[in-house]
């Protein structure tokens, strides 16, 4: 009990520090920005602190999976508070041992390398990491498919037995006591991606917060000092808002949902940039820095990504609400797509789903014969 109850005001505490620290360095003219990422990361952190009163509340838990989830939920912020301590002692004794030696040339150097660069290029190494990852999670999650069929004979963990997260968040509000159950129908490898961005997502936020302290260091600060366009310095960068809008998004959507998110955000969004700065030609009226070449290459491969996770029909919810934002994100509404893209398709699903029944298919299955 006593164990449980430090662990627990511990990680309250620091969720409450990050929520305060993400409005206080905060842009305050990107006040849209600013209430989407403080919302979505309010919901994840409190959701999942009841979720972890309820499986303390669950005997049958206590010994297994609530020592287990405290860790996963503590270990990434203790974890980045010793980089913080650890990279800014290293600082410290840098600037103090070899004061000849001067970093500002370096970064100087590399910034006017960045300026020669292309625009293609600039897009391209800004986009490309969000696309490796939609392709390392993919491969794992085959991988682990083909390994659990092959011992079990079932897909069973890989896809879950029930994909109604609102109704399976009702029972574990409603229910008492016993809601290993309904945790477990969820499938291991949601857990597996829900810890995989949550702690992406920390990792995100610390190097932002420290990124705008001088009297802290990070590991990753030099170079996202590098890569970030301007507007981008003075508020959040883009990973930041990706990290968050996954997070969220692999809270409330079951695998094969998140996927068809992660490749419209990846892929999807680098195909709309990089067909519309190398063909584009008609640019959007109220909005000159894209074009409705990209906005068609984004629905296209939109639709063709969602299709072999969730099937035609939600494949033309999610393609619509893509085409939506990304015409209108920037100019008229200063957002982010990669923040508001990953919270409307996973928020539009999680009540469409609950509301109307409306259940989704799996082609990809289906085509690899699994």
């Amino acid at each position: 009990m006593v164990y449980f109850v430090l662990c627990f005001i511990l990680i309250m505490f620091s969720y409450l520090v990050i929520l305060y620290a993400y409005l206080y360095f905060s842009d305050k003219l990107e006040a849209i920005n600013n209430f989407f990422g403080f919302s979505a990361l309010f919901i994840v952190f409190a959701n999942i602190l009841i979720v972890n009163i309820k499986m303390y509340q669950d005997i049958s838990l206590r010994l297994d999976l609530v020592p287990g989830f405290l860790f996963g939920f503590g270990f990434p912020i203790i974890l980045n508070g010793l980089l913080v301590v650890i990279s800014t002692l290293i600082v410290i004794s840098y600037k103090r041992f070899f004061k000849s030696i001067d970093l500002k040339d370096f970064k100087l150097r590399m910034e006017r390398k960045l300026a020669e660069r292309s625009k293609t290029k600039n897009d391209t190494y800004r986009k490309i990491p969000h696309v490796l990852i939609f392709i390392g999670l993919l491969l794992l999650w085959l991988i682990g498919a083909i390994f659990v069929i092959n011992l079990t004979g079932s897909t069973e963990g890989m896809i879950p037995s029930e994909n109604n997260i609102l109704y399976l968040y009702i029972q574990i509000l409603t229910e008492t006591g016993n809601i290993k159950p309904i945790l477990l129908s969820l499938g291991w490898f949601y857990y597996l991606l829900f810890f995989f961005f949550y702690i992406f997502c920390i990792f995100m936020l610390f190097n932002e917060f420290t990124r705008k302290i001088n009297s802290l260091s990070y590991p990753f600060n030099l170079f996202c000092t590098i890569f970030l366009c301007d507007n981008e310095k003075k508020s959040y960068g883009t990973y930041l808002h990706f990290a968050i809008g996954l997070m969220i998004a692999s809270f409330i959507s079951p695998p094969m949902v998140l996927f068809s998110i992660l490749g419209i955000c990846s892929i999807s969004d680098l195909m709309t940039s990089q067909i519309g700065i190398r063909y584009g030609r008609k640019h959007i009226k109220w909005n000159k820095d894209k074009t409705w070449e990209g906005a068609i290459a984004g629905i296209i491969s939109s639709f063709i990504i969602c299709f072999f996770f969730i099937g035609i029909i939600w494949a033309i919810i999610f393609t619509l609400i893509f085409f939506i934002f990304d015409i209108l994100t920037m100019k008229p509404l200063n957002i982010s797509d990669n923040l508001i893209v990953p919270i409307a398709c996973s928020a539009i699903y999680f009540v469409i789903r609950f509301t109307f029944n409306l259940d989704y298919i799996i082609p990809i299955i289906e085509l690899l014969g699994i």
